[in-house]
């Protein structure tokens, strides 16, 4: 049992890692505050994406 809570765990920090590395890339990018948008990845899954889509790129393909 402690080798998938471990297992689980690696999994869960390499997702939020996956995830905090590409909203900086993809906000520096667009010049949108990426430091802020890679530390609001590292917290928690999957809200910081589906408001990075919201806020961001919503915007970007309205113009």
């Amino acid at each position: 049992m402690d080798k998938m809570k471990l297992w689980v765990m690696v999994i869960v920090f390499l997702l939020l890692l996956c995830q905090s590395s590409w909203l900086y890339s993809d906000a520096r990018k667009r010049s949108r505050y990426p430091w802020i948008w890679a530390i609001w990845g590292l917290i928690q899954f999957p809200m910081p994406l589906f408001f990075y889509w919201l806020i961001i790129l919503r915007r970007k393909k309205r113009k």
